[in-house]
């Protein structure tokens, strides 16, 4: 069942605690299928969810959850949302308790995927003012609404849409609080959106699907499992995080658009093959990219764009990122450039020339983070290496100076692991 199934995952990645939050979907007749109250999240079944008739009569061994009132009354006031996802993830509920709504431009495709999002006034919990003050704002039109010292309550047509813009929308509260650790964030301007925009139409050529060798089948088998631990771990989002994989010198597989991750199966990737995809799938919008990177390098053999919050700090303000933290991250991170928004957009061919053997890593302003590497463990090694890396200049700007690897020690490590410069 959906409720179950979503609900694992938002207590899973720490969304949500034992006895927080609740979901719902409306289903053809009226009728609400919802999370019982006072249950265990961490350890719900497929018997504890709860079918509240149109009349009000509850079915189920459980009673609903408290907040089933506000999730009626939504239902009420728009009716083309199906599903409710309520939760307290603490990087919302610290907006919450200050008042104030996520900034949605400081990456290119949130603000499309949570839409505008409202904030309602505070009420006791499970009361029908709250459910009112919710209400209120959803028959504004909108489909995410904070609440006032309490968490956020998001609707969507399917429960998919609806916990992809909560999860967004989490990971949005997320990075702006990083970036606020160390600078300004920087917003996207109206010109930055036209740009996306105006790539979002971009399509390759086709060609007919063909059935798979022994060996493509264990890579795109290899490649699922570290796009689902991608995820695990919060390197990527449910439909953010690209990776791809090179086949031979005309062909690679690569993740394809708008799918969640974590039910990505090997039939799902797409090849790429001298410039055109097998037909009935959609390949990544940086498609391009990734192209013009194995084209122009052959030591490239896997290529990851991801956003995970604390390295996307340093993207979305002036702060540089500097690798030489500890041994490890300089012999896998190297020199970590900064890259304009618009190359990877308008100039692919250009910006993928950036990448050589020492500068294995780029971050992208107010985009991504760029990793290749001669693996998919190899670069997926330094994805997770980018981001604790990242964590850790973050959590040491709250102890002291931070005191890097010097010059002379650089060099040490250059000779001994043979490093190129």
């Amino acid at each position: 069942m959906k409720l179950l199934e979503f609900m694992e995952r938002i207590y899973r990645y720490g969304m949500t605690t034992t006895s927080g939050g609740n979901l719902s979907i409306k289903d053809a007749d009226g009728g609400i299928w919802i999370t019982p109250s006072g249950i265990d999240k961490g350890s719900l079944n497929r018997d504890d969810m709860v079918y509240v008739k149109p009349d009000g009569t509850v079915s189920g061994k459980h009673a609903p959850s408290s907040e089933l009132p506000f999730h009626r009354l939504i239902y009420e006031a728009r009716p083309d949302i199906s599903a409710i996802v309520h939760a307290h993830p603490p990087a919302l509920v610290s907006f919450s308790i200050v008042r104030r709504i996520p900034d949605l431009r400081l990456l290119p495709n949130e603000r499309q995927i949570c839409g505008e999002i409202g904030i309602a006034a505070y009420a006791l919990p499970g009361s029908r003012r709250l459910g009112e003050n919710i209400a209120r704002v959803f028959a504004e039109g909108k489909d995410s609404v904070m609440l006032e010292n309490h968490g956020v309550v998001v609707g969507g047509r399917t429960l998919d849409e609806a916990f992809r813009i909560f999860e967004t929308l989490d990971f949005c509260a997320r990075l702006e609080i990083e970036a606020s650790r160390i600078g300004k964030p920087i917003l996207l301007t109206d010109e930055d959106y036209a740009l996306v925009r105006s790539q979002a139409g971009i399509r390759m050529e086709t060609y007919a699907a063909e059935p798979m060798e022994h060996t493509e089948l264990e890579l795109r088998e290899d490649m699922c499992r570290l796009i689902r631990r991608a995820y695990a771990q919060g390197l990527f989002t449910s439909t953010q995080g690209t990776f791809s994989k090179r086949l031979n010198d005309q062909e690679f597989l690569i993740t394809p658009y708008g799918m969640d991750r974590t039910y990505l199966k090997p039939a799902d990737l797409v090849k790429v093959r001298d410039g055109r995809h097998e037909e009935g799938r959609r390949p990544s919008q940086s498609v391009r990219f990734h192209e013009a990177l194995y084209r122009q390098h052959n030591h490239i053999d896997s290529v990851i764009l991801a956003h995970p919050p604390y390295i996307m700090a340093f993207a979305v303000t002036e702060a540089p990122f500097d690798s030489r933290t500890i041994p490890e991250s300089y012999i896998l991170l190297r020199g970590m450039p900064k890259l304009p928004f618009a190359g990877i957009y308008t100039e692919p061919e250009k910006t993928a020339k950036t990448f050589a053997p020492n500068t294995p890593l780029a971050i992208v302003n107010n985009n991504c983070l760029v990793v290749t590497g001669q693996g998919l463990l190899n670069t997926f090694d330094r994805l997770e290496v980018a981001e604790y890396s990242a964590k850790s200049i973050l959590n040491a700007r709250s102890l002291g100076e931070i005191r890097f690897i010097e010059d002379n020690e650089i060099e040490e490590l250059k000779a001994a692991f043979r490093l190129e410069d």
